[in-house]
């Protein structure tokens, strides 16, 4: 369990005529539900009107039977949003509905983008400059991207009916940071993915016929689809009715998939770069047996996330693996929780400890990441009163030193535990025995990619795209403040 890192979302879209796409991006969502917990929903086209029905809440609060049976269409797009850009409020759940005279489109974004504020300036929608007749309906960069959708799209109504396509070969270029995108219009649906391919997205093929994309494999699983191949960092695909119909590159690919993927954010039964998460996981904790062995008398996880690691540590060390933290099921990532106060909350709602397995123990624990550490600090607090003999604190990646700005939302630098602090000097403000994180070489190496293929921003402060000189999470929020405001003349 790693309650301080936020990731932006996850998104499905599916092209499946004679099927019931709604009921799929419902269930392709459900599989997706660990990467966005804030508001979900989904946009449906019938080939004439595009449906959007979204709301605040999980997947299964926001859809029912009755909700879904409305949503009737062959193409459909779905998102689950952790919000880094703009507020979490109702405006700003997605997809994003766009349109242009009485042409229409839906977007849903994975990612954070860098360049929010140039974006914003040169559309003249920087506080002060609102236009009257803006698309932008919430104050996310998502809804920027379909501003510019918007602004970018042909004049002349085309015989092939490819206005979304054109717009978009035109935007994605302007676009830097991390993005994965879902879009639809009312006969195609289309995926991109930024040119370091920060955040995953896979194409699938259902086996009654149609297309899916989603961020994860495991979505295709769920939904009865067969893994294709991954979109590629830097191109754009096209899906109508004749299948699979364009592949663009409109970038030189540069992969840099987030690293943070392998050790927490993706499913266990994910793959990444051909190689199952789970497997990579218990390869971790192995590795980290062997990098700093301990006595002790049992290994247990933090869980969920720190499961695979924590049995790869046991199997590696000789060391019996056992529960002492019993996890209650029904609460959601206590990371998702957008202030400090819930999430402190959401901790000592999700976790307990089993004294029987842990009185008299010297345990080492083990979790997959240390963000902030208050979280760790009450994990460590409630293992010691449980009468815990020895506390040995094993993390399956190296410190988090600093912040994300393509997709993860970590805050500001001052408030990432390891930032000016020692291992040391951790250990002792966790009150643990000893503390050792993963070195950043076997991290990569148990993936079983290419090291140079991943974004190590927030571990070494290498960042592939340049970052922003402010943060940019609330920079359109005074968009819809002076939008929601009357003018002296509409006053008048």
């Amino acid at each position: 369990m790693q309650p301080s890192i936020g990731h932006s979302c996850g998104v499905f879209g599916v092209y499946a005529p004679n099927q019931p796409v709604a009921n799929l991006a419902y269930l392709g969502l459900f599989a997706l539900q660990h990467r966005g917990q804030e508001s979900a929903g989904i946009a449906v086209s019938d080939g004439q009107t595009i449906t959007v029905i979204k709301d605040m809440g999980l997947v299964s609060q926001v859809f029912d039977e009755r909700k879904l049976a409305s949503l009737s269409g062959h193409i459909a797009i779905g998102h689950n949003r952790y919000s880094t850009t703009g507020s979490s409020s109702w405006q700003n759940a997605q997809p994003v509905y766009g349109s242009v005279g009485d042409e229409g489109f839906a977007l849903g974004h994975n990612g954070n983008l860098t360049n929010t504020a140039d974006l914003a300036a040169s559309l003249g929608m920087l506080p002060g400059f609102v236009p009257p007749k803006s698309a932008v309906d919430s104050t996310t960069d998502s809804a920027l991207v379909a501003e510019l959708i918007s602004r970018a799209w042909p004049v002349e109504r085309r015989s092939d009916g490819r206005e979304l396509e054109i717009a978009l070969e035109a935007v994605l270029p302007t676009l830097e940071g991390g993005f994965s995108f879902v879009l639809m219009d009312d006969s195609r649906l289309i995926g991109a993915r930024d040119p370091h391919g920060f955040w995953p997205l896979v194409i699938g093929r259902l086996e009654g016929g149609g297309w899916v994309l989603a961020s994860e494999s495991a979505a295709l699983d769920l939904v009865g689809a067969h893994y294709v191949r991954d979109v590629q960092p830097g191109e754009m695909v096209v899906i109508d009715a004749t299948g699979l119909r364009r592949e663009v590159r409109w970038a030189e690919p540069e992969p840099k998939l987030c690293l943070f993927e392998f050790v927490y954010f993706s499913r266990p039964d994910t793959r990444l770069y051909g190689h199952t998460v789970h497997t990579a996981r218990q390869r971790m904790g192995e590795s980290l047996a062997k990098q700093a062995p301990v006595d002790a008398d049992m290994v247990m996880p933090v869980p969920e996330s720190g499961i695979p690691a924590a049995q790869g540590f046991a199997r590696a060390s000789g060391i019996p693996y056992g529960d002492g933290l019993v996890k209650n099921r029904y609460v959601g990532r206590t990371f998702i929780q957008p202030s400090q106060k819930m999430r402190g909350a959401g901790v000592r709602m999700k976790l307990n400890p089993l004294p029987e397995n842990i009185e008299g123990k010297r345990l080492v624990v083990v979790d997959d990441s240390i963000v902030r550490g208050t979280t760790t600090r009450q994990v460590v607090k409630m293992l010691r009163e449980a009468g815990a003999a020895e506390i040995h604190f094993r993390v399956s990646s190296p410190p988090y030193r600093w912040p994300c700005f393509y997709g993860m939302d970590t805050g500001q630098r001052s408030a990432l535990l390891a930032a000016d602090l020692s291992v040391g000097e951790i250990r002792d403000y966790l009150d643990v025995d000893s503390l050792a994180y993963l070195e950043i070489d076997r991290l990569t190496a148990a993936t079983g990619a290419d090291a140079e293929s991943f974004c190590t921003a927030c571990l070494t402060g290498d960042y592939p795209v340049a970052i922003p000189d402010a943060d940019a999470k609330m920079l359109l929020e005074p968009i819809r403040r002076e939008r929601d405001t009357p003018s002296p003349i509409d006053a008048q």
